[in-house]
């Protein structure tokens, strides 16, 4: 009964551990097809800061896929993808005009 227990444990953190692996890539992958003077432009700190963050959270990530015990170094990965795709990521979208639906935007949110 325990080892089934813990195999179901072991494929519930192998699964969220490759979603925020997933995520942390897919942010990097975002952060270097924007231009540099679109971070400027946003009001957030620059492509390279953003690109070694993120670079280093990827690796971060990768080392801790699987690994219950560096739950707190893929947490760290995490955050920081997490902070770009949820402040940094839509900031770019809107300065470089892909914020899509910005066309008929009223004083309450899109109409």
């Amino acid at each position: 009964m325990f080892s089934a227990l813990g195999s179901a444990q072991g494929i519930v953190i192998l699964l969220l551990s490759l979603a925020a692996f997933a995520a942390e890539v897919f942010a990097l992958v975002d952060a270097v097809r924007h231009r540099p003077d679109a971070f400027v432009a946003a009001g957030k700190r620059t492509k390279q800061f953003w690109s070694i963050i993120l670079g280093v959270a990827v690796l971060l990530g990768f080392v801790s896929v699987g690994r219950s015990l560096l739950f707190s170094i893929g947490l760290i990965a995490v955050v920081a993808a997490g902070i770009y795709l949820a402040d940094v990521r839509p900031a770019l979208r809107q300065v470089s005009g892909r914020g899509g639906g910005s066309q008929h935007m009223g004083p309450y949110g899109p109409w």
